[in-house]
């Protein structure tokens, strides 16, 4: 036991370093090991960034070439199709034209479909001449673009300042007349006649387009209200009177662009009655109606009512919507800075499926917290409530859940009569100035969506009649256009082109003319017993409302203008 011990002893030394060597070579393997999870984790650092560079790399080229499919696609519809301006069309419209798997193949199609697309543009472009003389181009403008025809941005000559005379000398013995029968100082026109001012509906017709491929029967009534709000927006800051139309008077507008034709006449002097019809060039839409603008003054401001239904039908969806449109007040006539405003009911009717929607144009009021603004609910036949809709007919329309629209409403209102008990608000006599409201803009409630926002106008709209860009378009004309249209379309008519050119005088001395015309023609009919004859229209009930109407007869666009009456 002692000798065992003893080599144990002597053994230690050597068993200890042993375990020494051991131990160093174990803290070197770890030391290496160390070294070469650093370098490891410094490669997997140095990958990753490299990965995500090409990821983020990938990620702009495919943004890129989903831009130019998309670009390619509005081309491509605007050339062939006719359907709504790119500048109009919202990245979610153009989803809703293709299918997943079309958006899925349009870029690996994207350099095939491109050169079919330059094949058909050719085409296009050399079938321009034929189409004109069917009724399917649109004249005015200089040049082409993108196969679409440039029109021009603004008028020949600037409008006349109205600071030097007063309409109050020549409405001070009309208080309460209607004013259709007084004749006005060509000075206070605007360079449109009211049949070319009507044709401003179809500004905003890429609403109508997108409800025809809508299959939600309440999201398609949002774009039809949507639509009819934004049809009087082109009246804020409006303050000139159009040209009344002689009788017999015509207009027509083809828009290739914005996927729409019209045509319009005055089919009736005393009372004044101008009706139109305009349908979708994909055969998607029908819209017609006669308007009846009643006018009265009453001492500081000239009330529009627009008497007459206005029709729209879905012809994919087999549905008809009428309507009829708010009232139209110009103030401050005798003193101040002209404004307007709409106030009144519309109700739209969906005469398919029995549901409405009711707008309310709201009157400014004392303080000027209603000025411009919209707001209603569409319902079913139950009368169940099933969307809100708000905003302003100068600006937008938005809809919400009406649960949500309400609930906003209640806290609005509590809001606004604690402010009234907070300041001593006088109850004095209300004024015709233009009040100023609270916000310039709408406020958007949580939840809710945008149907429709006003176009910016032109910056120099305020020069030009405060026209939009679709005013400024509408009294163009061409040499190939002028040998197209009948010799009763308004723009040829010489008053309206004189005031157009700056030349005020002659546009007085040719409306004095054309009027002093008109009444002599009347008496001549009067003489002879002859009654007057509407060429593209005739008297008749709505089909859906019954109410009196007037029904395009059809055959205009056959370019076939035999006997038609010399008006100018």
């Amino acid at each position: 036991m002692i000798k065992e011990c003893d080599m144990a002893k002597e053994m230690l030394p050597s068993f200890l370093q042993k375990v020494e060597v051991v131990s160093e070579a174990s803290r070197e393997t770890c030391v290496a090991l160390s070294d070469c999870l650093n370098l490891f984790t410094k490669q997997e650092v140095v990958r990753n960034f490299k990965l995500e560079q090409e990821q983020e790399k990938n990620k702009i080229l495919s943004e890129a070439l989903e831009t130019l499919a998309t670009e390619h696609h509005e081309l491509e519809q605007s050339l062939v199709k006719g359907s709504p301006p790119p500048s109009i069309l919202s990245e979610d419209e153009f989803y809703d034209a293709l299918s997943d798997s079309e958006s899925e193949q349009s870029l690996s199609r994207l350099e095939a479909v491109t050169a079919h697309s330059l094949e058909e543009e050719g085409e296009h472009l050399s079938s321009r001449k034929h189409r004109m003389s069917e009724g399917k181009d649109c004249g005015g403008g200089d040049a082409l673009s993108n196969g679409i025809k440039k029109h021009r941005t603004s008028l020949p000559s600037p409008m006349f300042s109205r600071n030097d005379f007063s309409i109050w000398s020549i409405l001070r013995k009309c208080i309460g007349m209607e004013l259709s029968k007084i004749t006005m100082p060509v000075i206070f026109n605007e360079p449109l006649s009211f049949l070319q001012r009507l044709t401003e509906y179809m500004e905003h017709t890429y609403l109508i387009h997108k409800a025809s491929s809508l299959s939600d029967p309440v999201e398609r009534m949002q774009c039809v209200a949507a639509f009819a709000v934004s049809a009087v927006a082109s009246q804020w800051e409006r303050t000139g009177k159009p040209f009344n139309p002689l009788l017999g008077e015509t207009y027509e507008l083809v828009r290739d662009d914005l996927g729409f034709r019209l045509i319009s006449e005055q089919v009736s002097h005393h009372p004044p009655i101008s009706a139109f019809h305009a349908e979708g060039l994909n055969n998607d839409f029908i819209f017609h109606g006669s308007i009846y603008p009643k006018l009265k003054f009453w001492g500081k401001s000239v009330e529009a009512e627009p008497k007459g239904t206005i029709t729209l039908e879905l012809l994919e969806h087999n549905e008809a919507y009428t309507w009829t449109n708010p009232t139209c007040c110009v103030h401050n006539i005798i003193v101040g800075k002209l404004w307007i405003e709409q106030y009144g009911n519309m109700e739209i009717i969906n005469h398919k499926t029995g549901d409405k929607c009711v707008l309310n144009f709201k009157p400014c009021g004392l303080f000027g917290k209603e000025l411009h603004k919209v707001e209603g609910y569409i319902q079913d036949k139950s009368k169940k409530k099933l969307c809100a809709l708000y905003g302003k007919w100068t600006e937008c329309l938005y809809s919400v859940d009406p649960a949500t629209f309400d609930a906003y409403k209640k806290n609005d209102k509590k809001n606004t009569e604690e402010k009234k008990n907070s300041k001593q608000m006088s109850t004095s006599e209300e004024s015709d100035e233009m009040p100023m409201p609270d916000s310039e803009s709408v406020f958007v409630i949580p939840g809710s969506v945008l149907l429709w926002r006003i176009a910016p106008r032109p910056p120099n709209s305020a020069q030009m009649y405060n026209f939009t860009s679709f005013a400024m378009v509408l009294n163009e004309v061409d040499k190939e256009m002028e040998s197209v249209i009948p010799k009763t379309d308004c723009r040829l008519r010489p008053d309206i082109r004189a005031m157009e050119n700056g030349e005020i005088d002659q546009a007085s001395e040719e409306k004095k003319r054309l009027e002093e015309k008109q009444r002599a023609a009347r008496k001549n009919r009067s003489k002879s017993e002859e009654d007057w004859k509407t060429r593209w229209f005739h008297q008749g009930p709505n089909p859906y409302n019954g109410a009196q109407d007037w029904i395009y007869s059809g055959s205009y666009w056959d370019r076939n203008y035999f006997n038609l009456p010399d008006i100018y």
